[in-house]
Order: structure tokens, then C-alpha cells, then sequence
């Protein structure tokens, strides 16, 4: 490999590895900010967190990796530019088409692994995401509750508050529960909890030495009553079998395997796997169009060229949503929008290159007065 190849293909992993490792951090924060909403509200459980952290970063990788090359390859070839450097290859006899071997040397190897994410990685990571969130969802009243901490079940319906249990065999100690109820609101307090399972495998959450007050919203009518012992039965939990929630997971179309969506044979099918194939080829097309729009004159000012090439990028993925959408409402046939965007791009590619690497004529001198 020349000097040339080593320290394009050097300074373009060195700036991809900056921004894909900031677009992360970013990307992290932003999503352990929402997890932890949910976790705080009673969505999920703040046991899962984690996982879902780590499985929703899976999903998002495609794009972090495209947008980091796009990045990295443009911010290479613009400094380049501005410190004169092009000057000195273009006296070694090399032109701007020189970049595109060593750029391409790493926009492959990106791309496939782009590929081998929405292909495989990314459906296996949203089915993961989707049976985390529906176990915790199929739990029973009594295990989303978490001491200290107020949580709302079935819609809101149910709200509970607990501490931690101070008797043995008590899984929960003090608990303060209000229930609506056919019109009923009732604000049940006890000393203590636990699940007890009956023969017919039914479930109650039995509560002991309390009260419970009963009101009807807006009317004089008013229940009072005191017991040892009160229990109400928990739903019934559904099947919760790995079979089951795999099942209930693939329903969604992001989660469906890719083969899956080749046999389903439909519009929305199609999209998703017009948005699979879409990202590597995206990432190698923006790789290839960052080095003619990072070829600037570094008389000029800097932030109108990384604007249009910030606009250019966010163009391109937003008419892959695009086509996506009317591939999905069967507005766009499905042979046609997988590769319309793409060529679009890689003509503009190619008629930006032709403009920068084009030498134009001298202008005619003025003839003498």
C-alpha cells in the first residue's frame, strides 16, 4: 500500500472510531434517560434495563456506523483541503478519483457489517427487545410491585405502594392500594401481603390486618369495612413459554426474521426488507459522495460545505424512509424503490466528481483597445 493509502485509510479509522464512539455515548444517554422514565412510571422493570439498553444500541448500530463513515471520510478529505495537503499529492500525480481505493478499502468491510446487522443482528434484537417487554407485561400484579415505589397496573386501574416486609413469609410489608372497580373507587391498606395459588391453579393476592374504604365518585354512597384477612384474585397469566413470546415477538414486522419476510411475500414485507438492503448500500454510496463534497476551497469559510453535506446525508436517508413508506402502502413497486434512491446518489456522486476533476479552459484574453 503507497503512503498515500496508509494515511487516508489511518486518519479515516481514527476519525470514524471518534464519532461512532460520541454518536454512542449520545445515543446511550439519551436512550438510559427514556429507559429509566419507563423504569421510574412502572412500563418495565428496572431489572431490565440493561438488557433492553444494550439490545435497543444493537438496532440503532446500523445507522451510528453509516452516519460515522459518512462523517469520518468527509471531515478527512475537507482537511485535507484546508491545510493544503491535496497540493502536494496533486504535484505526486494523483487526483481526487485516488481517494476512492482507499476509502472503499474501508467502506466495504463497513458495509457488510451493516449488512450482516439489519439482516440478521437487528430482527434478533427487536424480538428480544419485544419478549423482555411482554414477560413483564404478563407478570402478575404482585411482582411488578417493587418497595418504596408506586406502580400502576392495568391501565392505571390498579395502583399500588408497598414497603419492604418485616414478617417472615411476607413478601411484602405494609400496602396501600387504591382500585377502580365498576364505578367503585376503594382504597384498600394492609399490614402485610403474599400470593397464594389455589388447587385450580387460580392466584390471590391475600392481605392481612387491614381496611379497605369504598366511595362511589360524586355520590353520598360510602363502604367501610375492616379485615384480617382479604384477598382478590390476579389475572389470569398468559402463556409465557419461549415458544409463545418468540410467536408474539415475530408479530411485529422490525422483529420478523429476514427470511420470514421473503416467504410473507406482502407490502409491508417488502419495505422492511427494502429498508434492510437499503442501509450498507446507503453507507457506501454517502462513503463515496463524502469526497467530492469535502473537496472544498479552502479560501472559502467551512460551515456552508459541512451544511450541505450534512442537508445531502439527511436527504438521502430521508428518501429511503420515504420510499420505504410508499413501498409499504404499495404506492412505489418493490423492484423499482430498492435501488431508485441509490442510483439517484450515485449519479450525483458521479457528476460531482466529473465537476471537480474536470479541467476547464482557459479564458480567451481580451482583445487590445
Amino acid at each position: 500500500m503507497s503512503l498515500f493509502k496508509r494515511s487516508v485509510v489511518s486518519e479515516i479509522m481514527s476519525h470514524a472510531g471518534v464519532v461512532f464512539s460520541t454518536l454512542l455515548v449520545v445515543w446511550l444517554s439519551v436512550l438510559l434517560v427514556r429507559l429509566l422514565g419507563d423504569a421510574a412510571s412502572g412500563s418495565i422493570g428496572a431489572d431490565v434495563v440493561f438488557g433492553l439498553a444494550t439490545f435497543s444500541s444493537i438496532t440503532a448500530l446500523p445507522v451510528i456506523l453509516s452516519v460515522s463513515l459518512f462523517i469520518a471520510v468527509l471531515t478527512t478529505v475537507t482537511r485535507n483541503f484546508r491545510e493544503s495537503e491535496m497540493v502536494v499529492w496533486f504535484a505526486s500525480g494523483l487526483s481526487l478519483k485516488d481517494w476512492i481505493g482507499p476509502v472503499m478499502r474501508i467502506a466495504v468491510p463497513a458495509a457488510m457489517l451493516i449488512a450482516f446487522l439489519t439482516l440478521f443482528a437487528s430482527p434478533w434484537a427487536y424480538r428480544q427487545i419485544a419478549e423482555y417487554r411482554q414477560r413483564y407485561e404478563q407478570r402478575s400484579d404482585l411482582s411488578k410491585v417493587t418497595a418504596g415505589q408506586f406502580i400502576e397496573t392495568e391501565n392505571g386501574a390498579r395502583v399500588f405502594f408497598a414497603e419492604e416486609p418485616v414478617n417472615e413469609g411476607d413478601e411484602l410489608g405494609k400496602v396501600v392500594a387504591r382500585i377502580k372497580d365498576d364505578g367503585w373507587l376503594s382504597v384498600v391498606t394492609a399490614n402485610s401481603a403474599r400470593v397464594e395459588t389455589q388447587d385450580n391453579g387460580d392466584r390471590f393476592l391475600v392481605l392481612s390486618e387491614g381496611h379497605r374504604y369504598d366511595l362511589k365518585p360524586g355520590q353520598t354512597e360510602f363502604r367501610l369495612l375492616d379485615f384480617q384477612r382479604y384477598g382478590f384474585r390476579l389475572e389470569g397469566e398468559s402463556d409465557t413459554t419461549p415458544e409463545a413470546l418468540r410467536a408474539q415477538a415475530e408479530s411485529q414486522i422490525k422483529a420478523r426474521p429476514t427470511q420470514q419476510l421473503f416467504s410473507d411475500d406482502n407490502d409491508n414485507a417488502d419495505s422492511q426488507i427494502m429498508w434492510r438492503l437499503a442501509l450498507p448500500l446507503a453507507a457506501l454510496n454517502l462513503a463515496l459522495l463524502a469526497i467530492p463534497l469535502g473537496a472544498v476551497n479552502p479560501r472559502l469559510g467551512r460551515s456552508g460545505d459541512v451544511l450541505i453535506a450534512g442537508l445531502v446525508g439527511l436527504l438521502y436517508m430521508n428518501l429511503i424512509n420515504l420510499s420505504r413508506g410508499w413501498i409499504g402502502t404499495g404506492q412505489l413497486n418493490f423492484y423499482v424503490g430498492i435501488w431508485l434512491v441509490h442510483a439517484i446518489f450515485l449519479a450525483l456522486m458521479v457528476f460531482m466528481m466529473w465537476r471537480k476533476l474536470r479541467i476547464r479552459a482557459p479564458k480567451p484574453p481580451k482583445p487590445a483597445s
